[in-house]
């Protein structure tokens, strides 16, 4: 067994060390500005931390006093927005002219879903309080209002080649109308929930609604005929909350509360594939997008997807950790 040190040695250990000239390997020059004063305070790592990034916004809109729920940009004019929010208010308003607002007055509830016709002509708001307007952009007059609906409006969407609209509403029903008469065309029944998302295909034949209620709805626009019905296994075992419509018009994609995502054959009701990623601790309710090109965000983590469609099969899959991607 090896001995312990002994006293000397650790006394030794303990020898003080000294340093001459001889020792110098460089002589570095200050200047006494450089040093820090006696009263300076230090800056802790959360002050660091606290600091403000850099705004690089190039307008900044403040006439809202609430949380703002929707945004929509014109298709036919990159400096014109709408947003509505929680404070019962729904603007129209310009990047770049600070000094000019248009108030979207008469709902009595959250403004939650905002969407312009494809020719930017006509904007559609829709609130908590089951109202949907429709506003002249040009003369900033109010056209027509629609009422009747028994819940707060979901979304709205606009027909790609028309003045007819489309909203989803919390009491299970869809509605069309016809903004330029202002009347009813469709009620469309047959939800089971809240009807979270739909859209008309890109062609216009057909419209398809998710509902909370763990369905997918294809209906004719014309005659309100519920033409197919996608639920039960393999499908959604939970709520939609978002769908894409493929450009020719034959495929849906769906995503749900249960954390998958699935194709539908719009034609015949049923399913191309589904694929499930991970649990999601915090789904989304409503107003979010999926596409052909597909993003989830989960938490601080960020999945984007690369799909290969008519292979059915995910092609390849990114992660990215604290920095999430918006849909």
């Amino acid at each position: 067994m090896d001995a312990p040190p002994s006293h000397h040695e650790e006394e030794d250990d303990d020898d003080q060390l000294f340093l001459d000239e001889s020792d110098i390997i460089e002589e570095v020059p200050f200047d006494e500005e450089d040093l820090p004063d006696a009263d300076d305070e230090a800056v802790s790592d959360a002050e660091i931390l606290e600091e403000p990034e850099d705004d690089d916004s190039v307008h900044v809109f403040t006439g809202h006093t609430g949380e703002l729920y929707t945004v929509a940009c014109s298709p036919t004019d990159a400096t014109l927005v709408a947003t509505g929010g929680g404070d019962d208010k729904g603007f129209l308003w310009k990047i770049g002219r600070g000094d000019w607002a248009f108030e979207l007055q008469g709902h009595k509830d959250s403004v939650c879903s905002l969407a312009f016709s494809t020719d930017g002509q006509l904007l559609a708001s829709g609130s908590l309080d089951g109202i949907v307007q429709i506003w002249d952009i040009q003369s900033e007059n109010l056209k027509c209002s629609f009422e009747g609906l028994g819940g707060g409006i979901e979304w709205i969407s606009w027909h790609p080649r028309g003045h007819l609209v489309l909203a989803g509403s919390e009491d299970c029903t869809v509605w069309m109308w016809n903004a330029d008469k202002g009347s009813c065309l469709q009620t469309f029944s047959g939800h089971g929930g809240s009807v979270t998302c739909g859209d008309f295909t890109p062609d216009g034949k057909l419209v398809c609604t998710g509902s909370d209620d763990a369905t997918l709805r294809i209906w004719d626009p014309k005659s309100g005929e519920n033409i197919h019905v996608v639920r039960g296994h393999p499908y959604h075992t939970e709520g939609l909350t978002c769908m894409a419509i493929s450009s020719d018009s034959t495929r849906a994609l769906t995503a749900s509360k249960d954390g998958s995502l699935h194709i539908v054959n719009i034609t015949t009701g049923k399913g191309y594939s589904s694929r499930s990623y991970r649990e999601m601790k915090n789904p989304p309710r409503h107003n979010k997008r999926v596409g052909f090109f597909v993003v989830i965000r989960e938490n601080a983590v960020s999945l984007c997807l690369m799909w290969t469609v008519w292979r059915e099969r995910n092609r390849k899959a990114f992660e990215a950790a604290e920095r999430p991607m918006t849909d």
